[in-house]
């Protein structure tokens, strides 16, 4: 079957005036492990661009890809994953660092299942951080806000006069 030679991407229903619907795939390369990927191939499947690739290799998250004998740089689909795999961290909230952590600790055969659960249960500890001095950011506004009646001439203005003190 022909869809079978493709990845589906994207998969919309366009209806017409009449009672016809026409579902349209658009084209893309599967992603194979022997297909040697450009650096433009890497960023579009990685859903990065360019310039992160670039970035990641100097940063030492993506290895040095060999290169072809005219000097392109080729990528193999594991190096999509990766590349997947620290984008999906880094919407977690971990860091380049931290991500080049779990990566080293991931190919690691002394590492263990419960390292990496120690190093997410203090990314969790970071979060309840923030979130606890942004709920005091919050409240320490909504005082200045109250205290101003939104009238009257700047120079006059409590929010300002409060945020040249000292202490909030």
């Amino acid at each position: 079957m022909l869809l079978n030679s493709y990845l589906l991407v994207k998969k919309s229903l366009t209806l017409y005036l009449g009672t016809e619907c026409r579902l349209r795939f658009e084209r893309r390369e599967p992603m194979n492990q022997m297909t040697p990927l450009t650096t433009g191939k890497l960023a579009k499947q990685g859903r990065v661009n360019l310039e992160t690739i670039r970035y990641y290799e100097r940063r030492g998250l993506l290895p040095k890809p060999p290169r072809t004998d005219s000097g392109y740089r080729v990528f193999s689909a594991n190096d999509v994953r990766r590349i997947r795999f620290i984008k999906r961290a880094q919407e977690l909230g971990f860091s380049l660092k931290e991500i080049q952590e779990l990566l080293a600790l991931r190919i690691d055969p002394g590492s263990s299942c419960a390292e990496i659960r120690q190093r997410t249960e203090v990314k969790i500890a970071d979060i309840d951080e923030k979130i606890r001095t942004l709920k005091a950011m919050k409240r320490a506004l909504l005082r200045l806000t109250n205290a101003c009646s939104g009238r009257g001439p700047v120079s006059d203005c409590p929010i300002l006069e409060s945020l040249q003190e000292e202490n909030l």
